[in-house]
């Protein structure tokens, strides 16, 4: 028997009809420059909390107001939030932290890290700041954006984890050891998210420190994951690192799973690489097919396609700005929709949602104030301007501000029914929530950029452009410059043939000019020199071996862009129907 949705009655007002551009309570939409600062505000009454009562340790405990160390004892709060300040104009702020990010930070410790949370928050924050640190105004090294010491930081972490990877299959443990490496005892079985989140930070990171180790890891690990895909094209949540096999075996686009399609599409956009998206949108048809309905997205067997679990978790509501991103509007603001009425219901996004019986899961009532239906809105916001994504931005400002301000900062919410709090704040409040809100309601910040601006950068490889836009968000909403990953690059295949076309045109153009010269002085014909270099194909292989022995400046001012197929601009990527 097929599986049938059951809309509450008390949503169903509010699914039917899809109003694009709906005014707000009062008529009008709501005012951004009055929540830009008031998210500003909220920024800093949080941040001031964290340095006050926390610092070094990990995250605040906003209720007893003092410290923990949660993910590994990197003051993980002053990393997440540091590209956070720079996007508020905070710019002195900025250059204090990095200074304190240098002298305080060891990654050379004796602890048990998570390699999935350590990638997105430090060496995505730590990325993502290097790469701002001229902008916001920090004197960089000579060879910036090629070193720094973020960078040299970001690329330590990074090397930690590294043994993670050092399985049969190429898909990394959990945990490891930031010492030591993987423990002896350590389980094999991880999520899938935290197997396919890789791509952004490590070829970002190859891209800038000429080691291809760290990208070759991640799409190793990629193409794991979907060489285990079933036979109707799913894959479920956790898998054995060791024997590949999957352990459990429900499928959805949430929590386990989310950040893999995530890195897909944005490894796609990044890298300008056709088989990653061609990846998705293969997983894309499969999960329309199996796990949606009615425009919500439910979990399924991943071999058979048969319900498990009706329910809709508040990780998933970053579904919507993925599909943004791949220019999908329609389907995306109607999903958005229904994810916003369960956020009017409570005030909030309960981590489980039971669809059909319209209420909280037992357990799951919790929202610890997370960023994932605000991400949507900005995004949807960006590609649509539609004023129904400012009024769930005004709203989450003022249930947050009601429900979980405190004393010391913003407490997760533990229930959403009775409003009680917890004595956490996640260090992603400050890296995503109240970034993405800031960013919703300021359509003229840097970050949304579309090239009218640019800086020029003369690096040890040629002139490059950076800060003209199209910023890629690691899923802790750590800004990548695509453009900075044509910054160190040394001479790659993608030129060679046309720098071999420049100097084989330039040797022509000398000989022709030898040739004149040379009848004009002695009155008679002679053949011109041959470019015997560039004319034939053993020749040309070893100009070419001699070049990758020997570092040039490349002739070519920008980098070639072989994947054509695809324009992302301002929060949408449209198809090229040559």
């Amino acid at each position: 028997m097929p599986f049938r949705l059951l809309i509450p009655l008390g949503l169903l007002c509010t699914l039917l009809p899809l109003h694009y551009g709906a005014p707000g309570p009062d008529g009008t939409a709501p005012d951004s420059a009055h929540y830009r600062e008031r998210v500003k505000a909220m920024f800093y009454h949080a941040y001031d909390s964290y340095l006050e009562n926390a610092f070094p340790y990990d995250e605040l405990r906003p209720l007893t107001c003092d410290g923990h160390d949660t993910w590994g004892s990197f003051s993980l709060t002053l990393i997440d939030a540091l590209d956070t300040l720079l996007i508020l104009g905070n710019v002195s702020e900025f250059q204090r932290v990095v200074e304190v990010l240098q002298d305080n930070v060891d990654f050379d410790i004796d602890v048990n890290a998570s390699v999935f949370e350590t990638n997105i928050r430090v060496v995505g924050g730590l990325l993502s700041a290097h790469l701002l640190s001229k902008k916001a105004g920090v004197e960089v090294e000579a060879g910036w954006p090629c070193s720094g010491p973020l960078l040299r930081m970001a690329e330590e972490a990074a090397r930690k984890l590294l043994p993670a990877f050092q399985t049969p299959t190429g898909m990394p443990y959990g945990t490891v050891n930031l010492l030591h490496g993987v423990n002896p005892g350590e389980t094999p079985v991880t999520c899938t998210a935290g197997i396919g989140t890789f791509i952004v930070e490590f070829a970002t990171l190859s891209s800038l420190t000429g080691d291809p180790v760290f990208e070759d890891v991640a799409r190793v690990a990629l193409m794991r994951l979907w060489e285990s895909r079933s036979d109707i094209g799913l894959v479920g949540n956790h898998i054995d690192v060791l024997t590949g096999k999957w352990v459990a075996q429900d499928a959805g686009i949430g929590a386990g799973v989310d950040s893999y399609f995530e890195y897909l599409v944005k490894g796609a956009i990044l890298l300008q690489d056709k088989k990653l998206m061609a990846m998705f949108l293969e997983y894309n048809k499969a999960i329309r097919n199996y796990t949606r309905f009615d425009d919500w997205y439910l979990w399924v067997q991943m071999y058979k396609g048969t319900v498990s679990m009706p329910v809709f978790q508040s990780l998933e509501a970053y579904w919507p700005g993925l599909q943004s991103l791949i220019g999908d509007i329609d389907n995306a603001m109607r999903t958005f929709l229904n994810y916003y009425t369960v956020w009017k219901q409570f005030g909030g996004l309960p981590e489980f949602y039971n669809i059909p019986q319209g209420y909280t899961v037992d357990k799951r009532e919790g929202y610890p104030l997370r960023p994932e239906l605000i991400e949507s809105a900005m995004y949807l916001y960006r590609a649509t301007g539609d004023p129904t994504l400012l009024e769930l931005g005004r709203d989450a400002v003022e249930s947050i501000e009601k429900i979980s301000k405190v004393e010391c900062g913003f407490a997760t919410i533990k229930d959403l029914r009775d409003h009680k709090l917890d004595n956490r704040m996640e260090s992603f409040f400050l890296a995503e929530t109240v970034k993405y809100l800031y960013l919703l309601f300021d359509p003229t910040n840097f970050i949304h950029n579309n090239g009218s601006t640019f800086d020029a950068v003369i690096t040890p490889y040629g002139e490059c452009i950076l800060g003209a836009g199209g910023y890629i968000f690691n899923t802790e909403a750590h800004p990548i410059d695509p453009a900075a990953l044509h910054c160190c690059r040394r001479l790659k295949e993608e030129q060679w043939e046309v720098e071999d076309l420049m100097r084989e045109f330039y040797s022509l153009k000398r000989n022709r000019s030898r040739f004149r010269k040379k009848r004009m002085n002695s009155g008679r014909w002679e053949p011109p020199e041959r470019p015997g270099t560039f004319s034939s194909p053993e020749n040309h292989d070893q100009a070419r071996e001699k070049k990758v022995g020997k570092q040039k400046i490349s002739l070519l001012s920008c980098p070639s862009q072989p994947f054509t197929s695809k324009l992302a601009l301002l929060g949408q990527v449209f198809l090229d129907s040559s």
